[in-house]
């Protein structure tokens, strides 16, 4: 990659964690703290503190997170610290601008729908462009490497905490609204992430490798890799089919394989992300 490119891709980049700081933001401020409603890991603990000391949200924002940033840049890396830390800032700085602002809505329900949908978006964008504004998720990402334990059960441990700590300053009413907007915004942000369009990979292994092969390019417009495979019991050499599909194409690709070859043996996995090649659909004439 050229210099420029990279520079072009990098200001693309800060400009999708400003429009995500933006959004999680509105979501907070505009929702969720006029509600007493919280989020979980650092933010819902910012707004705590916030609640009880009458100082800004948006500083305890800062000041939470420089600990876990300074721990990140020593653990985990430049790039993703330097990109949480201008998030963060300009998430906090966004919190502030928007705090006098009238609330839009005084419903605690839809305050919770909304709040966590738009903080989601926010928050996803952020995650997706390769930031973050949450230290407690650093610090999971550390534990992770001494541990048994996931990154997401770690946080989830540590927003359960969050969450019950709402439940003693704002009542337990506003605890369960906080943990239906949690909910909400953690499913939005999954969403933003992986997309609506989820893609899965297939292995096929069947004798009527190249007839599938056909029928899925030309049913599906959808590229197939061979590979070379041996049979681990009868030690038979085996043809080996990967194709990359859509979610809404899985019953049409089961349709194909199983037209040609019923005794195929087919996996059908989840995939986070697919880059380069030729993943594009063709177009089907």
């Amino acid at each position: 990659m050229t210099k420029k490119n990279h520079l072009k891709r990098e200001i693309v980049r800060y400009i999708f964690l400003f429009i995500g700081s933006v959004l999680a933001a509105t979501g907070l401020e505009i929702f969720l703290i006029p509600n007493n409603i919280i989020d979980g890991g650092i933010v819902g603990i910012s707004i705590i503190t916030s609640y009880l000391t009458k100082l800004p949200v948006s500083l305890f924002i800062i000041v939470l997170n420089i600990p876990f940033l300074f721990l990140g840049y020593k653990q985990i890396g430049k790039t993703f610290v330097l990109s949480s830390l201008f998030s963060v800032v300009s998430f906090s700085f966004w919190v502030s601008v928007f705090h006098p602002i009238p609330v839009l809505t005084s419903d605690i329900l839809l305050a919770s729908v909304f709040g966590g949908i738009v903080l989601g978006i926010g928050v996803g964008i952020i995650i997706r462009y390769g930031g973050s504004l949450d230290g407690t998720e650093m610090v999971a990402i550390i534990i992770n490497k001494g541990t048994s334990f996931s990154v997401g059960e770690m946080v989830m441990f540590f927003n359960i905490f969050i969450l019950s700590s709402a439940g003693f300053v704002f009542g337990w009413n506003h605890a369960m609204y906080s943990l239906i907007a949690y909910f909400i915004a953690y499913k939005v942000i999954d969403i933003i992430i992986e997309g609506l369009d989820e893609t899965k990979a297939a292995i096929i292994i069947s004798e009527s490798g190249e007839e599938i092969a056909k029928a899925i390019t030309a049913r599906l417009g959808r590229g197939v890799t061979f590979l070379d495979g041996k049979g681990g019991f009868s030690k038979n050499e085996k043809t080996i089919l990967y194709s990359v599909v859509t979610r809404l194409e899985i019953s049409k690709l089961k349709s194909i394989i199983y037209d040609k070859d019923e005794n195929a043996f087919v996996t059908i996995n989840d995939v986070s992300e697919v880059m380069g090649g030729k993943h594009k659909k063709r177009s089907i004439h």
